[in-house]
């Protein structure tokens, strides 16, 4: 059953220390580590989420501040078939680049990462700078003619996405350890592009309808989301543009497979759909769409802008999306922020008013047993920094010693401009 409420509270022990004491943009979880990294200034904060206590930063790399990071997959190179032993991260910057950190785990076996968050945690003496220069400044990407807003790997790894105020999108490839080149500039965006975000699992569609299994999806200042994917000549072609939104786009997210997967089984239908994506928007709006399977018979809207195709695109490269869910209008400013659990599949929301929201999903019956899905308000905590705006909100595994579930359970983080990393326990009735 889905939750009916929730409370948001303090977790015990946070917020995350040292204060960065400067704004700070977003804080970005590792998919697999006990590790979440905070963009701020010129630098990158690397907090434990074991501890709760700053591991190591990030500096050096960049002239100006650093707006975003992500943390590289684990990945197979051309240069060989097992998977790197690197741990990576990239970081994109004011400056206009991008720029690639790593730690070699196998050649530098004298420090090992877990043994010393572990070491912290028993209350020994951190070791400083000795751990920051365990890590490597291996590369930067240039291209880019303005700022970088945001950037994200493809669940494989083999692809980065960085976009910018220059209007464009790049995607990246790693064509061996270390070394990248650029397979595409999408520049049909009229305005800044503010996130980017990969789909977070293969698909190709029913019939072999798609050419490449890799989506993206991109949102911009010229109020569209653009989903984006590989043609049959390696091209990276637009095949659907999201309209309707009430003013910038300024965050989207992929539904989780693992929702996916766990509402499919429900339904008896096998793993078959695509993710769906949220959308965050300046108006406060915050949305979900879905792709329309191929069977499925679309009306067009007259001209209401809900969905658009350009019309240069080729015919069998359309897609059509379409909004199955709207959350009730609660921020009162815009919304900066959407995240979407992998765990329990409530939305978390944030933004200009210094709001957290979280919403719910439920079907309620209509006429001829029919089934309909309508998002609800499940709490909302007011001031979540104090007067600050709050920049991110994300949802990460809880590795902390309050947690019997380490690695499992799940609570929400949040990044304000008063430099505050703060996590946050979340409990549902």
């Amino acid at each position: 059953m889905p939750p009916s409420s929730a409370t948001i509270t303090p977790l015990p022990g946070g917020p995350f220390s040292p204060d960065l004491y400067a704004r700070a943009w977003s804080s970005i979880p590792h998919p697999t580590r006990p590790l979440i990294a905070t963009a701020h200034e010129k630098s990158v904060t690397v907090y434990s989420l074991s501890t709760l206590t700053k591991h190591l930063s990030l500096t050096g790399g960049h002239s100006r501040s650093v707006r975003s990071v992500a943390w590289q997959p684990c990945t197979t190179t051309s240069s060989s078939s097992s998977p790197s032993q690197k741990l990576r991260l990239v970081t994109g910057s004011f400056d206009s680049t991008a720029g690639l950190w790593s730690f070699d785990e196998k050649e530098k076996s004298t420090f090992s990462l877990e043994k010393n968050m572990n070491n912290k945690q028993l209350g020994e003496e951190e070791e400083g700078e000795e751990d920051e220069e365990e890590w490597e400044f291996n590369l930067v990407l240039e291209g880019h003619e303005n700022e970088i807003k945001s950037i994200a790997f493809s669940p494989s790894g083999q692809f980065l996405a960085t976009c910018s105020r220059d209007k464009t999108v790049w995607i990246w490839e790693e064509v061996d350890e270390d070394e990248w080149e650029t397979v595409a500039v999408l520049s049909e965006h009229e305005g800044d592009v503010k996130c980017v975000a990969w789909a977070p699992s293969e698909y190709s569609g029913k019939g072999g309808r798609f050419y490449g299994t890799d989506c993206l999806a991109s949102a911009s200042y010229d109020d569209t989301v653009r989903i984006w994917r590989e043609d049959g000549d390696g091209e990276w072609v637009c095949v659907f543009v999201i309209e309707g939104f009430g003013g910038t786009v300024w965050s989207l997210e992929w539904e989780k497979e693992k929702r996916v997967m766990m509402n499919d089984e429900k339904e008896g239908k096998g793993k078959t759909r695509m993710s769906r994506l949220v959308t965050a928007c300046q108006d406060g709006g915050v949305k979900v769409w879905e792709l329309v399977e191929e069977e499925e018979e679309v009306e067009e809207d007259g001209g209401k802008g809900d969905w658009s195709v350009p019309n240069r695109m080729r015919r069998e490269l359309r897609e059509e999306w379409r909004c199955v869910g709207e959350m009730p209008k609660v921020h009162t400013r815009e919304v900066y922020s959407v995240a979407w659990s992998g765990e329990t599949g409530v939305l978390a929301s944030t933004g200009g008013d210094g709001r957290v929201v979280l919403y719910g999903e439920e079907e309620k019956e209509e006429e001829e047993e029919k089934k309909k899905k309508e998002w609800k308000v499940l709490t909302v905590l007011e001031g979540a920094h104090g007067p600050y705006e709050v920049n991110h909100v994300t949802w990460c595994k809880r590795w902390d010693k309050g947690t019997e579930r380490k690695g499992e359970e799940e609570m929400l983080v949040t990044t304000g401009d008063d430099g505050v990393v703060m996590p946050w326990e979340v409990r549902f009735s």
